[in-house]
């Protein structure tokens, strides 16, 4: 068990280093959004209106209005889902890595100590706890993350769902022409 673990220590500690890494790319990209919220833009809002306005002209063969404009508001909710699964996984396995990193290089610490190295002991120790620290932080600040995208996302697509019953609603007051049969 003590070989496993050992051979688990730096696929673990280069697991942290990518979710930091992701981390980075999470805020990047959040900071991007919140400037684009500020100004007035909602990509997924502007998407999504674009394509209900795309689904009028409906085809040969195609299903009524209403069901079109259903998969558009469904094909929005999936896209904003999506988006948000990056910085969910971070929720999850931060600290299970931080955990992992943790009990690794203490195995080796007490190893360490068992042979009267003490310097090799305390390396690991630092090893494992700043592993622990690293995993949480990356953890907590992801769900922080999580937490404001969800209210986000939620109020995008009560707009949209809003803008697709509007258009519906607008669309069904029309007159239809219809033919006398004499």
């Amino acid at each position: 068990m003590y070989s496993i673990s050992n051979v688990l220590y730096l696929p673990v500690l280069v697991g942290i280093a990518a979710l930091v890494l992701h981390m980075l790319v999470c805020f990047g990209t959040f900071a991007a959004e919140w400037f684009e919220r500020r100004r007035g833009m909602r990509m997924l809002v502007a998407t999504a209106r674009k394509e209900m306005s795309e689904t009028l002209t409906a085809q040969e063969g195609e299903p009524a209005l209403d069901a079109r404009l259903e998969r558009v508001v469904q094909r929005a909710d999936t896209s904003g889902v999506r988006r948000l699964d990056g910085v969910r996984f971070v929720v999850r396995v931060g600290p299970a890595l931080g955990l992992m990193g943790t009990l690794i290089p203490m195995g080796i610490s007490l190893a360490g100590l068992a042979q009267g190295n003490l310097p090799k002991m305390a390396e690991s120790m630092t090893t494992a706890f700043t592993a622990t620290v690293v995993g949480l932080a990356c953890s907590v600040s992801a769900y922080v993350l999580t937490l404001v995208r969800e209210h986000w996302l939620r109020s995008d697509l009560t707009e949209i769902a809003f803008a697709a019953e509007s258009l519906l609603a607008s669309h069904a007051a029309k007159p239809h022409l219809v033919r006398a049969e004499a």
